[in-house]
């Protein structure tokens, strides 16, 4: 199931919010910095002891001073207009569904992840996003928040297209 929901990932009540983060886990703008800020300084303390985390790839922490109970850090590319950027996005996807799995998670929310700072243009991100957490097929519930109407739009435009499209 996905949900699409405008508003601050820092108060969804959910199983993991993700975490945009850069490769060194601790901390930066955007929306790195304020689930940094909600969680507490706990959150960096954990995060240091992760080593970072390589792009593509995801982590996970415990969510400290959060309503949600963990954490997924997530590294996206940063937008070059290669076609590889996509690839690199969608593995991003799946690496947290793999984790939430793994953890046996029942819901998770997503940002757009490489949006804001990485410069990936919204629409082509939310296209990737949406394909690729449809193409996961699981019982997870995912909820991408989005934190202004523009962005929620670009979702919602991708959302239809895949559906209309049959990849559900």
């Amino acid at each position: 199931m996905i949900e699409l929901v405008r508003g601050n990932l820092v108060h969804q009540d959910v199983d993991a919010i993700v975490n945009a983060a850069n490769t060194s886990l601790l901390g930066g703008g955007g929306v790195d910095g304020a689930i940094h800020a909600a969680a507490g300084r706990e959150l960096l303390v954990e995060c240091r002891t992760l080593g970072g985390c390589a792009t593509g790839s995801a982590k996970i922490t415990r969510g400290y001073g959060l309503k949600a109970r963990h954490v997924i850090h997530a590294v996206g590319p940063v937008y070059s207009g290669s076609p590889r950027d996509a690839e690199i996005l969608a593995s991003t996807y799946r690496a947290c569904l793999r984790i939430a799995i793994d953890r046996e998670l029942s819901s998770i929310a997503f940002p757009s992840i490489s949006t804001g700072a990485y410069r990936y243009p919204v629409d082509r991100a939310a296209s990737v996003a949406v394909r690729t957490v449809l193409d996961h097929r699981g019982s997870l519930l995912v909820r991408f928040v989005l934190f202004d109407q523009a962005t929620h739009d670009s979702y919602q435009r991708a959302l239809t297209a895949a559906l209309a499209g049959g990849l559900t």
